[in-house]
């Protein structure tokens, strides 16, 4: 069976840190958030990130208790979510949350 961690409890992703996930894996959570299991839709390679609930079209993408953007298209719980999938706000002023700042 496959981990992926997850950092922080409001987190919809988690992080392949482990080993190589497969489509068709089996992949539990660990660390804040461990009592999940998703099926993977697609190889996730070590650093990426797996949908570890359903994110809808629109909405924000959290890692590590941060948004790091949004959905371009709906995600299923166990997609890989990257760059083909998700709009990043990181280093745009214009996509800021409110209460983060811009460094």
């Amino acid at each position: 069976m496959k981990k992926v961690f997850v950092v922080e409890t409001m987190d919809n992703v988690g992080t392949n840190v482990f080993q190589p996930i497969q489509k068709g894996d089996t992949v539990n959570t660990h660390g804040s958030i461990s009592n999940v299991s998703v099926t993977a839709t697609s190889d996730v390679p070590y650093g990426h990130k797996v949908a570890i609930k359903p994110i809808g079209k629109g909405e924000t993408v959290y890692k590590y208790g941060l948004s790091i953007g949004s959905a371009l298209v709906d995600i299923a719980a166990g997609d890989h979510v990257h760059i083909h999938n998700i709009e990043s706000n990181r280093g745009r002023g214009d996509k800021v949350q409110k209460n983060e700042t811009v460094s």
